[in-house]
């Protein structure tokens, strides 16, 4: 099969005066992502940099447009609220694990000492079981847990950097407000310092 007549005619195409068009451009021209001033970004196409602007600023909805400052501010604080829920999700989700474990079990290993005397070193084994309601309770938070992330997600894809700020500033007082309750596990019986 020979292609150098195809490939003839696509190098004497004039690609400067062809369109190009994104899909979403066609139907919803006329909006811009930036600040009064356009902010470079014209269209609907996601913006690829990080910019400060409030008009036309599409949050994770086509009908839901941030157009003025009152607007812009209440997005920044919603958006801060659930990236402290999202910290507190999975915060709580481990301490509810920790108080559903069942099936404790003991299991002690003897070890010699430095002087020669016997040590016993001991494991504690816990597990949870498949069918039982914190399991189904676990699965459910999970399943929020990470939808909420993905829209975390989705609004630092906006590139508006309001938006980003908030989800930042959010998972960090988030994490302040909750990790301090974060199991840390010491083993007593541990060698190496």
């Amino acid at each position: 099969m020979d292609h150098s007549d195809h490939m003839n005619h696509m190098n004497h195409m004039n690609h400067s005066t062809m369109e190009h068009v994104h899909p979403t451009m066609a139907t919803t021209t006329g909006h811009d992502h930036g600040g009064g001033d356009n902010g470079g970004h014209t269209g609907h196409m996601m913006a690829m940099t990080f910019y400060f602007g409030y008009k036309n600023v599409e949050l994770l909805f086509t009908g839901l447009v941030i157009n003025t400052p009152g607007e812009m501010v209440g997005a920044c604080i919603g958006v801060f609220l659930l990236a402290i829920l999202y910290e507190g999700l999975k915060i709580g989700r481990e301490i509810l694990l920790r108080r559903s474990q069942v099936n404790v079990r003991y299991n002690s290993m003897p070890l010699p000492g430095a002087d020669g005397t016997m040590l016993m070193e001991t494991h504690k084994t816990v597990g949870q079981r498949m069918l039982s309601p914190a399991h189904f309770l676990q699965t459910f938070l999970h399943i929020i847990q990470v939808v909420v992330s993905y829209v975390l997600m989705l609004v630092f894809m906006t590139y508006n950097a309001y938006l980003c700020i908030a989800v930042a500033v959010g998972a960090g007082m988030g994490y302040f407000l909750f990790s301090w309750q974060k199991a840390v596990v010491v083993d007593i019986t541990e060698h190496c310092h």
